[in-house]
């Protein structure tokens, strides 16, 4: 099976970060964001991954020509014009990089990569959010359902602190309080053949007439996530990601 994921559009919300590069390449330790959910993917067996490129997509694609030299000894040859690889730390994986254009909405850019997914079922998420999903649980809740796309829906963390008052004393605090109890759509999603006949156009946006109508249709499965889940929006996030991942107890990383 492959992995589908979403890395085309421009970011605005982190413009501090992203005025150079897209979202999806923005760092969390040592790798952009979009390795660390390829690496959760690749946990679950998956590592064949389709990526769809749009806003500054040369900046995917020079990455990955460059993957593994960044992640491998060598030794350059000048005479000879060649290097040799020594203790390569790079992973198995196929990663086909698909420019589905810079305008693009979400859905026309899942439309755009469908010749690279012959076919079959596949993976979908967005670029820029980590998760410790299981993905293999998510796959199997799919399969044994009569939906065409499944969801995973998950809970999302509070922004700020929550107080109990009782006239003017404090009378519970609670630093980043879980949220109010809604789920929310946390991408993750596993698609089925046929989603073609959803997908019209290039200004299809997958959040709202493809999936608005395959819930009409009681074609949107759901898949509840209770674990950890969050998105790198705005500067905020990503320092608080950076600080889990700093601390070595990531909650998204396999172990």
């Amino acid at each position: 099976m492959k992995a589908v994921i979403l890395a085309g559009g421009l970011g605005s919300r982190l413009s501090e970060e992203t005025t150079t590069r897209p979202k999806p390449m923005v760092e969390i330790g040592d790798r952009p964001i979009l390795v660390h959910i390829m690496s959760t993917y690749a946990s679950h067996g998956i590592t064949d991954f389709v990526v769809c490129l749009g806003y500054k997509g040369y900046v995917v694609k020079e990455y990955f020509a460059n993957y593994v030299l960044h992640r491998s000894n060598v030794t350059f040859d000048l005479a000879a014009n060649r290097i040799e690889v020594h203790d390569s730390a790079v992973e198995p994986w196929r990663v086909t990089l698909v420019d589905t254009g810079t305008d693009t909405q979400t859905g026309g850019r899942i439309r755009r990569i469908l010749p690279h997914v012959e076919g079959a079922t596949f993976c979908l998420t967005y670029g820029d959010g980590v998760a410790d999903v299981d993905v293999s649980r998510l796959i199997a809740h799919h399969e044994s359902s009569d939906a065409l796309v499944t969801l995973t829906a998950v809970q999302p963390p509070a922004r700020f602190g929550s107080l109990s008052v009782d006239g003017d004393l404090v009378t519970r605090f609670a630093e980043k309080e879980p949220g109010d109890g809604a789920w929310i759509n946390g991408g993750f999603f596993v698609v089925s053949p046929g989603i073609e006949a959803y997908l019209s156009s290039d200004n299809d946006v997958w959040e709202q007439s493809p999936l608005e109508r395959l819930a009409a249709e009681g074609r949107l499965g759901l898949y509840r996530h209770r674990g950890f889940w969050h998105p790198m929006d705005t500067l905020r996030d990503r320092r608080y990601l950076e600080d889990l991942w700093s601390s070595g107890a990531a909650p998204w990383i396999a172990r």
